[in-house]
C-alpha cells in the first residue's frame, strides 16, 4: 500500500510523497478501499503472505482509515494468518497509544526512518524529528507490543566523520531491533539536495568516505550478531524482511495507491503518481474490472488508475531475477534459474559471468552464483552486465 503523505518533504528525497496534502487522507483512503475490492476477483486463488504499508509517511494515518483499510484487505484477499504486516513510520508521528493501536489491528512489523541520532544531521535531512524522539519511537513501539522492529539509517551526510557513523551504528545496537536498513546518501535529479550540490551550496557525498563507513558497518554488526542477508539489509537470526525478500526474489506483487507499481502475470505497471489524479481515476473504473473471469489485459484496461504498463518478456525475466536475486548475500540457484525459466544463465550471460568470476566480483559454489562478500559496493559493475539479451531456450 502507498500512503504518499508527508509532512515535510525531505531535501533528498525522490520518493513520490507530498507534504501538506492530509486532508486528502480520507478520500484517498475510500479511494485504495476501491482499488483493492478490483483487484480481490484476480487472487481469488492466492493467499497473501506479506503487506507492506510504504510512503511516504504512512503513520500520518489515523486509526480508523487504517482499520478501514485493512479490513478491506481482509474481506478482499486471503491472508495467511502468520502474514508479515508492515508499515513505515516517522518518529516524529507516532506515539505508544497510536502504535498499541496498529498492534490491535494487526500490524506485526514497524519500520522506523530514523535515519541518524544526531540532531545536527537530521535537521540537514530536514527531518521533523530528534535523536531523542527516535529512541522515544522505538521505545514507545516495544510498549505497544511491537517484537519486530527496523531501522532506517543514512550514511555518508554532509559533515558526517567516521565516528560519528559509529556513534549512530552504536545508538541503534544499544536499541536492539530485530532488523537495520543502512542506505548510503544517494544525490537524485530534481530533488533539493541535487539542486544545491549543483549550485555549490552543500558537498556531494564522498564515495571513498561512504565506502569506509560500510565495511565499518558490515564489522559491527557481524560482531553484534546480525546477519547481512543483502546488499543494504542486515537482521538478527530468522528476521529478515519477508516482503523484500519477495521483490528479490523475483515473485508476483502488486501495488495500491497513487505511484504504486505492481508485477504480475509478465506484465508491470504503475498508477497515477498525483493523489488527486490517482483519487478521482479510481472513481472512474468500470465494473468490468470486477469480473471474476476478467484475464489481466481486461482488468488493467477497465482500471484508469493504471497509466503505465510494460510486458515482461523472457529477455527481462530472466535479467531481473538475475540482478534482483544477486542482491542477496545468498545469491541465486542456477537450478532454480533453469527450472522457472527453461535456460541456463551461462547458455545466455556466459561470457559475462566469467569475467565477473575472473574478476573477482562474482564467486560459484556449487549451484549457487553469489556476489563477493568483500565487493558489495561495486555491485553494479556485475548488474550492468546482466541487462536484457536474447534469451535462447
Amino acid at each position: 500500500m502507498h500512503i504518499p503523505f508527508c509532512d515535510t518533504k525531505c531535501s533528498y528525497c525522490d520518493f513520490n510523497s507530498y507534504a501538506g496534502m492530509e486532508s486528502l487522507i480520507p478520500s484517498y483512503t475510500r479511494a485504495l478501499c476501491r482499488e483493492l475490492e478490483l483487484w480481490s476477483p484476480h487472487f481469488a486463488a492466492d493467499s497473501v503472505q506479506t503487506i507492506f504499508f510504504g510512503g511516504g509517511t504512512p503513520s500520518l494515518t489515523p486509526l480508523p482509515e487504517m482499520a478501514a483499510i485493512l479490513a478491506t484487505i481482509r474481506a478482499s484477499f486471503q491472508i495467511e494468518k502468520d502474514a508479515e504486516i508492515s508499515l513505515e513510520a516517522n518518529p516524529g508521528t507516532v506515539d505508544t497509544a497510536y502504535l498499541a493501536g496498529l498492534r490491535r489491528l494487526g500490524f506485526n512489523r514497524l519500520s522506523l526512518g530514523v535515519q541518524s541520532f544526531d540532531d545536527a544531521e537530521l535537521r540537514a535531512l530536514d527531518r521533523i524529528h530528534s535523536a531523542a524522539e527516535a529512541a522515544a519511537a522505538f521505545t514507545a513501539a516495544r510498549a505497544a507490543g511491537f517484537e519486530n522492529v527496523n531501522l532506517d539509517l543514512i550514511y555518508g551526510l554532509a559533515g558526517q566523520t567516521l565516528a560519528g557513523w559509529r556513534a549512530n551504528v552504536d545508538r541503534a545496537l544499544q536499541l536492539g531491533p530485530e532488523h537495520l536498513s543502512l542506505y548510503a546518501l544517494t544525490i537524485e535529479d530534481g530533488t533539493p539536495l541535487a539542486a544545491a550540490i549543483a549550485r555549490g551550496r552543500a558537498p556531494s557525498p564522498d564515495p571513498d568516505l561512504q565506502a569506509d563507513m560500510y565495511d565499518l558497518a558490515q564489522e559491527v554488526l557481524a560482531g553484534a550478531g546480525y546477519e547481512q542477508y543483502e546488499i543494504s539489509n542486515w537482521s538478527l537470526p530468522g528476521r529478515a524482511c519477508r516482503h523484500n525478500l519477495a521483490y528479490w526474489r523475483n515473485a508476483r506483487w502488486l501495488g495500491a495507491g497513487a505511484g504504486a507499481h505492481s508485477s504480475l502475470s509478465g506484465c508491470r505497471f504503475s498508477t497515477a503518481l498525483s493523489p488527486r489524479a490517482y483519487i478521482r481515476r479510481v472513481e472512474q473504473a468500470v465494473p468490468a474490472a470486477m469480473d471474476a473471469t476478467a484475464n489481466l489485459d481486461t482488468m488493467l484496461a477497465a482500471m484508469p488508475q493504471v497509466v503505465w504498463r510494460e510486458p515482461i518478456d523472457a529477455a527481462m525475466a530472466l535479467s531481473d531475477t538475475l540482478i534482483l536475486g544477486l542482491r542477496l548475500l545468498e545469491g541465486v540457484s542456477l537450478g532454480a534459474i533453469r527450472q522457472r525459466h527453461g535456460v541456463d544463465p551461462f547458455s545466455v550471460y556466459g561470457e559475462e559471468l566469467r569475467e565477473c568470476l575472473e574478476l573477482g566480483l562474482l564467486k560459484l559454489e556449487g549451484d549457487w552464483l553469489r556476489l563477493r562478500a568483500d565487493r558489495l559496493l561495486v555491485a553494479s559493475e556485475v548488474f550492468s552486465r546482466l541487462l536484457p539479451k536474447t534469451v535462447v531456450a
